[in-house]
């Protein structure tokens, strides 16, 4: 079986374009990945062509390690977020071919069932909140999220937050927080994001004063950049860890783990390098004791993939789902999308992802001048009408 070329088709929404690469074969067998690029959709559009050219067809997709090999060095130029992303979707894509063409899913092929007394994986709900910024909105939406049997959610209340927060702004995010864990109760996990905003001694101090709503973990409290400054916060909590979305090579994890900084990692499949990438991490990650949970703003694709990959990695926590609330109209676009029951996905037996691409659904989302800005007033509202 030799990989014939590439199609690529662009879901868009005012806040995020999704990108969906179908790899062809000569065998009529054809898989399918995803990412979600923030305004880089084009650029990984325009490396994507030339890849075909230069790596892609003609590669046999069940080696799939060889080709990912030769699409992340054969350039020479060190592998970027672009580069990575149009890997990962090559490469989930060849794993879907594989599955299909020996009628397994993909986490069979992956080692099996990790916990074999459960089929299911627990998902959080996010772009939940897109209110108005009150207690009283705030409490109302997660209700909303409980109620369709989610036990878990994450949110970021922190407004335009950057690097400090005023007394007037510490008061009002407190608050928030404090309304919505008083709808969804004690038992439902709570997980609070900070999107790299604040410096250390900011994210401290907001640290503990979140401390007694008990959130599950707290994430990216500094910029990624700098992991010194990650771990005089984590010296200076009890409260969870969680980082990693905007890493984009499985090696830059080392001295994340080497700093003891971390309790919780959030590569996102699609920028990783594929379902492999992120095995080999999990893997990694099981050595430091530190738990997974996949950053995941994609849509259904990217949602099946990261479940295949929840399946076989017995350090696998939960995996974050955007789709039952943010555009969620956009599900149509792929057939057997999984869907969160009671809080859970189930994992699929169908071989492959399990799902497949509906380009023909895909057509009537166009490609949008997508716009997502964390700085800019009511970016939560994910409308793409923020302004700064």
């Amino acid at each position: 079986m030799r990989i014939t070329g590439i199609s690529t088709h662009v879901v868009g929404t005012p806040w995020r374009n999704l990108t969906y690469v179908q790899v062809h074969t000569d065998e009529g067998l054809t898989g399918v990945g995803e990412t979600r690029m923030l305004g880089r959709t084009d650029a990984l559009i325009g490396y994507l062509k030339e890849a075909e050219v230069n790596h892609i067809a003609g590669s046999d997709p069940f080696a799939v390690e060889d080709l990912v090999r030769r699409m992340k060095y054969g350039d020479y130029g060190r592998a970027g977020e672009i580069v990575m992303s149009g890997i990962a979707c090559v490469e989930m894509a060849c794993w879907d071919i594989k599955g299909k063409a020996l009628g397994v899913p993909v986490w069979q092929l992956l080692g099996g069932r990790a916990d074999v007394s459960d089929n299911r994986v627990k998902a959080y709900a996010n772009g939940w909140y897109t209110v108005e910024r009150t207690p009283e909105a705030f409490h109302k939406a997660a209700q909303t999220v409980v109620e369709r049997g989610y036990r878990a959610l994450k949110l970021d209340p922190f407004g335009t937050g950057s690097f400090e927060l005023d007394h007037a702004e510490t008061v009002r995010s407190l608050s928030l927080v404090e309304a919505v864990r008083d709808a969804i109760g004690p038992e439902a996990e709570l997980l609070l994001e900070m999107h790299g905003r604040f410096s250390p001694a900011t994210a401290i101090r907001l640290a503990r004063e979140l401390e007694p709503f008990a959130p599950s973990w707290l994430e990216e409290p500094v910029p990624p950049e700098n992991l010194k400054a990650l771990a005089k916060v984590a010296e200076k909590t009890t409260l969870p860890i969680a980082t990693g979305e905007r890493i984009h090579d499985r090696i830059e994890f080392r001295e994340l783990f080497e700093s003891q900084a971390v309790d919780i990692i959030q590569p996102d499949l699609g920028h990783l390098g594929g379902i492999g990438e992120m095995r080999k991490l999990a893997a990694t990650a099981e050595t430091h004791y530190v738990l997974m949970a996949p950053h995941n703003v994609g849509g259904s694709v990217l949602t099946a993939a990261s479940l295949q990959l929840a399946g076989c990695t017995p350090n696998f926590k939960i995996l974050e789902h955007f789709n039952d609330f943010a555009d969620a109209e956009i599900k149509k676009v792929v057939k057997n999308a999984p869907q969160v029951v009671d809080g859970y996905f189930t994992l699929s037996e169908a071989p492959g992802l399990g799902v497949e691409l509906d380009t023909e659904a895909a057509a009537e989302f166009p490609q949008q001048q997508a716009r997502f800005d964390l700085w800019a007033e009511d970016w939560h509202k994910r409308d793409g009408q923020a302004k700064r």
